[in-house]
């Protein structure tokens, strides 16, 4: 995830796209076709205004089954499968041991090299973090517990990384973060953490799927302790002790949908009230253990979390922490140790929660690996293949339209004050673009890489930027980092940066090309420039001004009205969904919904401007026999077309702030007058809703 505080709500979630390959590419010479849209695609056998979704993807998606090592396929499997065979490319001719390679080829190379290094690997064995467990089974007293905990958030990710439900990480997550009162300032914020389930209803909620999946956890929590040495009967008592200490955690923990309001993160505290807050956690220890520099305050994300966490310090016994911390180390490198803990991995966090029945090819797990460590390094070989000057210019234009809309669309909104325009204008003015990749190059040059044991290597990475994080704390805001790599199939809006930010991994086909018409590119990469665009106004958005600061800047009247706006979006996208087991909750969502509703609003009408000016017709049909107007909905559709198994759909739902790829059609779709008169759409039929939400 992203490491800045409320960066998640501006994601366009691509959760089920962004790991999709075909599993017959097995060579790194060839790249494979991208899907690019047609409206031929179209199934002219249904009615676009009964299910547009079906309509416009049900002919792709019984075309294109999802592969055995897949939880979805869609449209965009391809992309990702095209930038990780570039990446795979360069890290081919950077893994011989050639004396003229550079510092920083020398660090991918052998990353690359000892992450398929297979056999080596299977030699090591649980070896490989052997001397990590030994100081997990060395600790004397209760106090060493930090410092334990501060060595393991620099040996894999998750501690520094901010996600909606909790950071991915033993215990808490610390890390940088601008402050919301003041966005010129880095503090320190410590979050809740600690748990090894997507969310906290894995552990609460008596929803038959969630308590199925609950003891499939407790059998895999059993399984890796086996794996790692212990009898069967140690294993299943192990096992016991995790489960009760992840799930007290889990009760204590704030909700997702609570999460999402940053009023309710920011709690200040000063060292000595966090001290006083758990005095049993040995914060010294911990603070100096991942090299934090002392901020002006922290920020506490989840003050009745860590009454909770200073409850077990005292009641947990000595043996129950070493039990729960050797479950995480264990956790935390299960990936990069041999087959049997790899398998038994994926045999929970692959076919229990996503539903794919088959691993994907080693290759290309590596290169997600290195991308997420060496990313910017790797990047920049993406950049000088994928994304020409002139795909970068041509994105330029297309975001400069779509703000401009959005300008005007405040212009006439006619539920405004004067007064909120003002702020909202001044606010779109501010926002910063960033498109494809950084201005400057991140520095790799101190990070340890060697051609031998792959978990070290992944260790060493992860401590690199864990240093990297707490080392912005107390000095000036960077803005123009990035938090993502620019093979990144992805985009997202940073509130205290105020900065909307698109990879170039994202600027291809389906989503982009150069050279598409102007239908398909609004309809597709222009609704997710809307769609980031707005996430600076959306319900928690909103809620920052242009500087990035958590400041109301609405008058009391238009707040309401907002909300009442809001209400419409959350209490629409509410909804039982009974293929899954689950519940929909618009409340969960609303950020992304507003945000998908009106940036296909202001996509159209970036694109009506373009057509006016170019003294054309949206509503003329072409020689392939679609209007323009059709073609912006259609693109639009095919990019979110995709095949999505049960289980991860559900884990979607229950964890995630996006909606699922069906509703992220078929509920905008509805809500908009453009597209019923594309499709000639009358009162009463589905796709022509009675009550249309309506924020921006």
């Amino acid at each position: 995830m992203i490491n800045k505080l409320l960066c998640a709500m501006g994601v366009l979630c691509l959760a089920l796209v962004v790991f999709a390959q075909t599993p017959d590419q097995k060579s790194a010479d060839k790249l494979p076709e991208l899907n690019r849209f047609d409206p031929a695609i179209a199934n002219e056998a249904k009615d676009p205004c009964t299910d547009f979704y079906a309509y416009a993807c049900s002919k792709w998606q019984e075309a294109n089954p999802i592969p055995e090592d897949q939880y979805s396929w869609g449209t965009t499997s391809n992309l990702n499968l095209w930038n990780q065979t570039l990446l795979r490319q360069t890290m081919d001719s950077l893994a011989k041991s050639d004396a003229k390679r550079s510092p920083v080829e020398q660090r991918v190379g052998d990353y690359w090299q000892s992450c398929m290094d297979e056999s080596a690997i299977e030699t090591l064995g649980v070896k490989a973090i052997q001397s990590d467990l030994d100081r997990i089974a060395a600790i004397k007293n209760a106090k060493q517990i930090a410092q334990i905990v501060a060595g393991m958030h620099g040996m894999f990710p998750g501690a520094y990384e901010m996600d909606n439900n909790y950071a991915a990480a033993p215990i808490l997550g610390f890390y940088p973060l601008q402050d919301l009162a003041d966005a010129t300032l880095v503090v320190a914020t410590i979050d809740q953490g600690g748990m090894g389930m997507p969310g906290r209803d894995y552990y609460l909620s008596d929803t038959p799927k969630l308590v199925e999946t609950r003891a499939k956890y407790k059998e895999h929590l059993r399984k890796m302790f086996q794996l790692a040495g212990d009898s069967a009967e140690r294993a299943t008592a192990n096992a016991d002790t995790v489960m009760k200490m992840e799930t007290a955690l889990a009760k204590s923990a704030m909700d997702s949908v609570k999460r999402r309001d940053p009023k309710n993160l920011y709690n200040v505290m000063s060292l000595q009230q966090v001290r006083a807050a758990t005095p049993s956690f040995d914060w010294d220890g911990y603070l100096k253990g991942v090299g934090a520099p002392t901020p002006k305050h922290y920020i506490v994300t989840s003050p009745e979390f860590f009454k909770t966490v200073e409850q077990m310090l005292k009641s947990e016994s000595l043996d129950n922490w070493k039990t729960y911390l050797r479950w995480w180390t264990l956790h935390g490198n299960a990936p990069y140790l041999s087959k049997s803990f790899v398998d038994e991995n994926f045999d929970f966090y692959g076919r229990a929660l996503t539903g794919a029945p088959q691993m994907r090819p080693r290759w290309r797990r590596c290169v997600q690996y290195a991308d997420r460590d060496l990313g910017e390094a790797l990047g920049q070989a993406y950049v000088d293949r994928a994304f020409p000057a002139k795909s970068r210019e041509r994105v330029q234009e297309l975001v400069d339209a779509v703000e401009s809309a959005l300008e005007r669309d405040v212009d006439q909104l006619d539920w405004m004050s004067p007064e909120t325009k003002k702020e909202a204008k001044a606010k779109l003015a501010a926002i910063e673009d960033k498109i494809g990749y950084p201005k400057k190059w991140r520095d790799y040059s101190t990070v340890k890489i060697g051609r031998g044991n792959f978990a070290q290597n992944v260790h060493q990475a992860t401590a690199h930027e864990l240093k990297r994080q707490v080392e912005k704390i107390g000095n000036p805001v960077d803005r123009g980092e990035w938090t993502m790599t620019p093979p990144t199939i992805n985009a997202y809006y940073d509130p205290q940066l105020n900065t909307i930010n698109f990879p170039a991994g994202i600027l291809q086909p389906p989503f982009f090309g150069a050279e598409e018409d102007d239908a398909a590119n609004y309809g597709a990469i222009g609704l997710v420039i809307g769609h980031e665009i707005i996430h600076g106004f959306d319900d928690q958005g909103r809620k920052f001004d242009a500087k990035g600061n958590l400041r109301d800047w609405w008058t009391a009247d238009d707040a309401k009205k907002y909300d009442e706006r809001g209400k419409c979006i959350s209490d629409q996208y509410t909804q039982e969904l009974p293929e899954y087991g689950v519940k929909q909750n618009g409340l969960l969502t609303q950020g992304e919904d507003t945000a998908d509703n009106g940036g296909i609003r202001l996509a159209m009408m970036a694109l009506e401007d373009t057509y006016q000016k170019k003294g054309k017709s949206l509503d003329e049909k072409g020689a392939d026999g679609w209007t323009p107007r059709q073609k912006f909905f259609m693109a639009h559709a095919f990019s979110w077309c995709r095949n999505v198994r049960p289980e991860i759909a559900r884990t979607q739902v229950v964890t995630d702030p996006h909606s699922l790829p069906k509703y992220r059609v078929n509920n905008v779709e509805s809500n908009s007058p453009d597209f019923w008169r594309a499709f000639g759409c009358k009162a009463g039929q589905p796709m022509r809703r009675e009550n249309a939400c309506r924020v921006w």
